[in-house]
Parts: C-alpha cells; structure tokens; sequence
C-alpha cells in the first residue's frame, strides 16, 4: 500500500494512503482532547493528503523536553534552535526590559538564563512589567524564574540577588555569550558599559537608551557603538517626571534586544567589524 508523509507533533511519519485524522489520532495519541490540522482547531474527521500538519494534544498534559522543544520551536526554521539552545545570556536587570527580554529568550530556546537583580516587584512595576499581581513583594529574579519556567520548564536558569557594580560585574558574568544592560538608572548603565568594556572585551552588550514616552516606535534602532557594545533606542527620550515608561515602547525595545542577541549568537556580528556611524548603523 502506499505510504504518505505527514507531519505530526513536528516529526516527520509515515501513514497509509486513505488514513484518516481520527486514525492518526487513535492509533498515536488516543487520549488527545484537541486535534490541529494544517493550524486550526478540526473537530471532525478528514483523509490526510501527504505534507498534511498534525498536532495532537491532550489538555493539563505536560509533553517531555524533546517533544516541547519541538513544538515551541517548529516556526524557527531549519537548524536555529540546535545553535542557540548552548547559549547562556546574563540579563542585568529584571523590569520592564528585564523581564520582557527573558520572557522572549524563553521562547526562543536560549538554553541558559543568568537573571540579576536584588529589587523586589512593586505594585507600580505591574504597568510594564511581567509579573503578576499576586506576585508583589517577592524578589524579582525569584518571581520571573517561576514564570519563565511556566513558559518552558527546560530552560536552564540561575538567579543572583544582588546589587551590581563594577567590583562584580565581570565575575557574575564571565561565563556569558551575550550581556544584556536592562537598568532604568543612567549610573548604573554607565557603570555597567564601562565595565564590560574594560573588563569583558570579547562578550558584547546589549544596552537601552532612549524608551520612555509614547514617541513613535520607529524611532528605536539597533546601533553597534563600540567595538562590543551595541545600542537600543532612540537614544533621547529618557523618562523624567511628565514621561514615564509604558509598556509598549519597553516592549518595542526588549524585541530590539532579543533580534541582535539572536543575530550575535547566530554569528550575524563580528567584534572584528568596524563600528558603525551612530547615524546610520542599524541592526
């Protein structure tokens, strides 16, 4: 009898010509409560064609490490998840950039998290921030860990409660590929900068400047201005009494910081690159 590839749960299987959805469903996972086909929800049944797409779930089901991967993975393309899941990002700083570049890492399969931070979530850090209301008053790194690993329990992650300056920095971080600067103080960006320059020359950083308001969002670029350090934002606009940070543009920015520590795991950058003019670089 014929046989026709189909994919399911993102794996590629062979089945019989004429096999039916609810076949498949029986005969692989008869428990399933939800049945995808080609990306929609299908109650009924249907005879699959070959290259038909299949996902099988069963509702409060928690799928093993390869089987999860898979399925969070399936729309990254061919081979991306294999070079970033030995990754290891340090994120200094979990707020609004903090929280939300982990959250997008997460799910992006970066194999390993470094969270540092010693505040704790404040009823005010709700309007920005990913936390969650029954979560005020727990360290920040703790309260983002428990989140992140509701979102992919495999990703490897490492709390530090502590307050960072330039006698810690290079040994909290070291052991990085990446760095991420997610400060809302102007002192502590600057100290952050100047150490990793100085100290950690051959890890880059990926520093903010520039995100408050409610300017228009095409006005935050990605721009390399040193040799390791590359820089989000409008470069402008910092928050002062009258202009707070909000959401959207915070968020704006942790995807700025996500797209270039992805390119940089991905060897889209070399440190050996000439800097960019701040005027016209762009990542």
């Amino acid at each position: 009898m014929e046989r026709i590839p189909i994919r399911l749960n993102e794996r590629s299987v062979l089945v019989d010509a004429g096999t039916t959805l609810q076949k498949v469903r029986r005969d692989f996972k008869s428990d399933a409560d939800v049945v995808i086909l080609n990306g929609f929800p299908f109650a009924g049944d249907a005879v699959l064609k070959g290259g038909d797409e299949v996902v099988l779930i069963r509702r409060g089901e928690r799928p093993g490490r390869n089987e999860l991967q898979a399925l969070m993975v399936a729309r990254h393309g061919p081979g991306l998840f294999e070079k970033i899941k030995c990754a290891r990002v340090g994120i200094a700083g979990c707020g609004g950039l903090g929280s939300t570049l982990a959250v997008i890492l997460a799910r992006t399969g970066i194999g390993s998290l470094l969270l540092v931070d010693y505040d704790i979530v404040e009823p005010s850090n709700l309007n920005r921030q990913q936390f969650f209301i029954d979560q005020i008053g727990e360290f920040k790194v703790r309260a983002l860990a428990e989140n992140l690993r509701r979102i992919n329990p495999f990703v490897e992650i490492e709390t530090c409660e502590l307050k960072l300056d330039r006698s810690n920095i290079p040994d909290v971080f070291r052991k990085c590929h990446v760095i991420a600067e997610c400060f809302d103080d102007p002192h502590t960006k600057r100290e952050m900068t100047l150490t990793v320059r100085k100290y950690l020359p051959e890890i880059p950083l990926v520093t903010v400047s520039g995100i408050a308001g409610y300017r228009p969002a095409n006005l935050i670029r990605t721009r390399r201005v040193f040799r390791n350090v590359y820089l989000v934002g409008d470069t402008k606009t910092a928050a002062e009494p009258g202009r707070g940070l909000l959401a959207p543009r915070v968020t704006v920015a942790a995807g700025h910081q996500a797209n270039i520590i992805l390119r940089l795991l991905l060897g889209e950058g070399s440190s050996q690159e000439e800097v960019c003019d701040e005027n016209t670089c762009e990542w």
